[in-house]
């Protein structure tokens, strides 16, 4: 194998597979990136066995041939050399990387790529979905997704199909996240899905946010296309909680505020918080909310807002972070604080309401 290719072109590809590849993988063909040179078109190829990677940049080929060499060192190296184009060339069983001009000589030992994990691309897809849709969903769900692995089935963000729609939900327990996004096309039917947050983040960070992203569900797997990238995951098995259980039926107490004045005096806020428990309080009256906040031995906080308040007046303790979270990619001018009882679930939602919301449970 030999062929010449742009630095700026392979490290952008590098970087996604260096992303895949856990430090902890103990077989030593997976700490690996593939590399296949076909024509004039590199294959770049990597996977932890959960999820999977594949994508094709142009490149001039001398031999086409196909190795596997050690990603984080040759990420290290390409990061490290002079712009422009790099020659590699694949010989007794060594990967050499030169830049002529410059004098630079790198060799890295290879692996056979027979073991190598095969990317099994579906024949047709299931639906397509416009990339800046799927992201503002990722990105409405992400950070509402369980750490807990005792709970594995909510280590994941739950998919599934209405008639126009595909709906998002994700949940810890303590907050729910739910969107529900009219993609204007019949969906076809698909048994709900558990996705692994990695495949999510890597579609979010690989993705421009123009054109068309195409799903295809299988039993077991998740995979996704579009531009020259191809990703693969295996889905998370279990059953996901009812979550229609979770989202009040009745609130009648609301709380109007602007959305960015509120984020910004969370942020404040927040600054002299219990760092364990990142307790805030929240006064609502009726015409102002008050925030404040108490770090033992340090100090306190206080931030008073306007707002339009209907109902009863209240006091609710919450986790901060769980409203910073969500404030960040609400993109709205007013957002709305509903709830039945100050000691019960809190919807924070966009005003006027629009096809996502969060639930937030208060702390005693």
């Amino acid at each position: 194998m030999k062929f010449t290719a742009s630095k700026e072109a392979i490290l952008k590809e590098i970087i996604i597979a260096n992303d895949i590849i856990s430090d902890k993988n103990i077989v030593s063909i997976l700490s690996n990136v593939l590399l296949e040179t076909s024509d004039d078109t590199l294959t770049i190829r990597a996977s932890d066995l959960k999820v999977s990677f594949e994508t094709q940049i142009p490149v001039d080929t001398e031999i086409n041939g196909t190795t596997t060499v050690m990603c984080e060192k040759l990420f290290s190296i390409l990061r490290s050399l002079p712009e422009g184009d790099i020659e590699f060339e694949f010989a007794d069983g060594k990967l050499y990387i030169i830049k002529r001009d410059e004098k630079i000589h790198f060799s890295l030992r290879c692996i056979d790529p027979k073991d190598f994990p095969q990317f099994k691309a579906p024949s047709e897809y299931t639906l397509s979905i416009p990339k800046k849709d799927f992201v503002e969903m990722i990105d409405h769900t992400m950070f509402s997704v369980s750490d807990d692995e005792t709970r594995y089935y909510m280590n994941g963000v739950y998919l599934e199909p209405g008639q126009q729609s595909l709906i998002m939900v994700s949940t810890d327990g303590r907050k729910l996240s739910f969107i529900d996004r009219n993609i204007k096309q019949d969906v076809p039917f698909f048994e709900p899905i558990i996705i692994p947050p990695k495949f999510l983040q890597l579609i979010k960070k690989v993705s421009s946010k123009e054109g068309e992203i195409s799903l295809t569900i299988s039993d077991s797997h998740i995979y996704a296309d579009f531009d020259s990238h191809h990703l693969a995951s295996t889905l998370i098995e279990g059953k996901f909680p009812n979550y229609k259980r979770v989202i009040p039926l009745k609130q009648e107490n609301v709380c109007i505020i602007k959305s960015k004045e509120f984020l910004e005096a969370l942020r404040r806020v927040s600054l002299l918080v219990d760092q364990k428990s990142r307790r805030i309080y929240i006064d609502i009256q009726e015409n102002n909310l008050v925030i404040s906040s108490e770090e033992s031995e340090l100090g306190t906080a206080k931030e008073e807002l306007t707002c339009n308040h209907t109902g009863e007046e209240g006091r609710i303790i919450m986790n901060c972070t769980y409203l910073i979270n969500p404030l960040r990619v609400m993109n709205c001018e007013y957002i709305a604080l509903a709830f039945h009882d100050p000691t019960k679930a809190v919807t924070m939602r966009p005003e006027p309401e629009e096809d996502y919301f969060h639930i937030i449970m208060p702390m005693s």
